[in-house]
Order: structure tokens, then C-alpha cells, then sequence
């Protein structure tokens, strides 16, 4: 059981944090924190009160207080960030104990451990702004979805940002292939299926194949693995903490696993040809998207039909306008990846994209 006495937050951090400071006599209960904080990769510094040196108290990242020591720390400086950690479910007075030392939260053992795993872990890695997440899917096929999202990618990670390019369409042949990397070592999906809880942001970005200064989860040329939804739920949640910008191919088929994927994005990019049959797929793809994405946009693809133009595309479809994607040849032979050439149309055309949304928090 966890409980919430105030909604505060311990500051945002960029970077990796110190650990948990804990504050408990009591042997059972500190046993019980310090195998928490191995699970969440933190090492915690340990007091039976608090520390004489005041700025332990001040300035670490978590203070976790034992229900035995929180009449110790009954007179320490009020802070964010404080969790009281007891065992007895019924006792009514440790609301009161955690007012009196000014305590965000009041968490019982063992209900509580895996949201206690979960803060420890996120100040351990040092969680700041979420990742800038967008989403691309094509309105009907061939509309070329998976090339726009290898050019936002590329163009990100040029411009000095931390990018994580997301491949969830285990149909569409692979994005490492698109970015000439297939023979790159790094886990692909398939090694991530079995994800359950909270996947560590850094150990997820150091495990995958690093192309063109971004990182890529795409798929293995092996047989097709069903990704269950808890972990496409775990493996994009951990990708949006490191910040930056995450770029997320889509298929056009709604499942569990892509409405986990929509469930996490900013905004989605729906790119349609300028032809009537395009449209009319289109409009049936957004319409199943929005049900679950607020922020759908629409970029559209010459050449027109007569009678049409970028405008009138995005509003036969009662959507915004991103605008009109240029087309550039596909990869070459000499290992340029879609919006690789920084003068190309493709890449001038993800530029102004980003400009229009700013990548915050990330970093290279």
C-alpha cells in the first residue's frame, strides 16, 4: 500500500542522481530497502537517524524513514521527496508520524515495494523531462511512413539531440535494414518480449544497435515474436525517460501493442498519398487512431490529383496540416539514410518539423 499526502516531487534532475538515503534501526526493515535498492541498480546511504552531516539530509535525492525513526527526524528541515516506510497495515497513527516529519508518501511493505522500486530507480537514473515521443504510420500502403521516420530520427540526432528511432511494425521489413545497419550488434525486439514492470532507461539505450548517431529498436530477421502490450508498455516508457526525442514507426493495424504505443506519444504523424483512394483509407486509419491519440497531424505526398493540394488533403480529413514531405530516393549505395544529405528536401523539411516542435530536455 502506498499513500499520498501531497503530489510534490523531488526537483527533475538531468544525469544520473546519488541513491536513497535511509533512515531506520531497524534491521528487518533495512534488509528489506537495501535488496529494493539493489533491484533498482541505487546505492543508498545509511543512517539511524539524521546524518550529522545536514547536507545528506538536504540534498539527497530520496530520503526513505523508517516508521521506527520518525520521531528521530521529527526536527530535520522540511523537504520534498520524503517516503515513510512501515509494515503495520493498521495502524492509523502513521499518518499522523508522516505529517509531523513531512512526508510525500506513506508506503506499507511488501504491497508497496514495486512502486518503491519504480522511485528508487527513476532517481537513480536521474529523470528529467520526458522525451518529445511522435508517431508515424502511413495512411494506406507504400505511403511512406517508415522513410518520414527515419528522416525525423536522423534529423534529431543531427541536430545535437538524443534519439531513440522505435520500429513497431514487425511486418514492415525493419528499420536497421532502411538505415543500412542490419549487421549492427545490439538487441532487437524479440529480446525485450518477456518485459514486464520498469525497464531501465540507460541500460535500454546502451543495449540497442547505434546507427547514424541515433539508436534503433528494430526487429531480427528470425521468426515473427508477438511483443505482448505490458512490454511495449515498458520498453517506450523507459525510452521516453532519457529524454530527447523518441521516434515511433507505426503500422496502419490497430492491436493492443500499437494502442500501448499510441497510449505514449505527443502527437502522430499520419502521411497520405494525394490521391482520393489514400484519403478515403486514411480518414479510416484516423479515425481508429484517434481513439486513442489526441494529437493526430497529417502530412501529405505528391503528386496530387487533379483538384487537390496539401490543404484540401488535411481537410477532407479534419486534421492539421504538418505539410507537404518531398520525396528523396531511398538509401544508397554509399550508405546515406533517408534525410542523411543536411540539404537534402527530405532533411530540410524534418528541421522545420522540429523547429515547430522543440525537442526538450534531451541531449547528446
Amino acid at each position: 500500500m502506498a499513500g499520498v499526502i501531497t503530489h510534490d516531487r523531488p526537483p527533475a534532475a538531468e544525469g544520473r542522481q546519488g541513491g536513497p538515503l535511509i533512515v531506520t534501526e531497524d534491521a528487518e526493515l533495512l534488509d528489506d530497502l537495501l535488496r529494493l535498492c539493489a533491484a533498482a541498480g541505487a546505492r543508498p546511504e545509511v543512517h539511524h537517524g539524521v546524518p550529522e552531516h545536514r547536507g545528506s539530509w538536504e540534498a539527497a535525492p530520496l530520503v526513505l524513514v523508517g516508521d521506527d525513526a520518525a520521531r528521530r527526524v521529527r526536527g530535520a528541515a522540511r523537504r520534498r521527496g520524503v517516503v515513510l516506510v512501515g509494515r503495520d497495515q493498521d495502524d492509523s497513527g502513521v499518518w499522523r508520524r508522516a505529517v509531523e516529519i513531512g512526508a510525500d508518501h506513506v508506503l506499507m511493505l511488501p504491497d508497496g515495494e514495486q512502486w518503491l522500486v519504480d522511485r528508487i530507480a527513476d532517481v537513480a537514473e536521474g529523470v528529467g523531462r520526458p522525451a518529445l515521443t511522435v508517431g508515424v504510420l502511413g495512411g494506406r500502403g507504400g505511403a511512406g511512413a517508415s522513410t518520414l521516420a527515419c528522416a525525423l530520427a536522423v534529423t534529431s540526432a543531427r541536430e545535437g539531440h538524443r534519439t531513440l528511432l522505435v520500429d513497431a511494425d514487425p511486418l514492415g521489413g525493419g528499420l536497421d535494414v532502411l538505415l543500412g545497419g542490419e549487421g549492427v550488434e545490439g538487441l532487437r525486439w524479440p529480446a525485450f518480449a518477456a518485459s514486464r514492470g520498469r525497464v531501465g532507461g540507460g541500460a535500454l539505450e546502451e543495449s540497442l544497435p547505434e546507427l547514424h548517431a541515433l539508436r534503433v529498436l528494430s526487429w531480427d530477421r528470425g521468426d515473427s515474436v508477438a511483443i505482448p502490450p505490458q512490454a511495449v508498455r515498458a520498453v517506450l516508457a523507459a525510452a521516453r525517460r532519457r529524454g530527447g526525442a523518441v521516434v515511433v514507426d507505426l503500422p496502419r493495424r490497430i492491436d493492443e501493442g500499437v494502442a500501448e504505443a499510441l497510449a505514449q506519444l505527443d502527437l502522430g504523424v499520419l502521411v497520405v498519398p494525394a490521391d482520393l483512394r489514400a484519403i478515403a483509407a486514411a480518414g479510416r486509419v484516423a479515425s481508429s487512431v484517434g481513439m486513442v491519440l489526441r494529437d493526430l497531424r497529417v502530412a501529405v505526398r505528391g503528386p496530387y490529383a487533379p483538384g487537390l493540394d496539401d490543404r484540401e488533403v488535411a481537410r477532407l480529413l479534419g486534421l492539421p496540416l504538418v505539410g507537404e514531405v518531398p520525396v528523396e530516393p531511398p538509401l544508397l549505395d554509399g550508405g546515406v539514410p533517408p534525410g542523411g544529405s543536411a540539404r537534402g528536401p527530405l532533411a530540410r523539411f524534418c528541421s522545420a518539423f522540429w523547429a515547430r516542435v522543440p525537442v526538450e530536455g534531451g541531449g547528446v
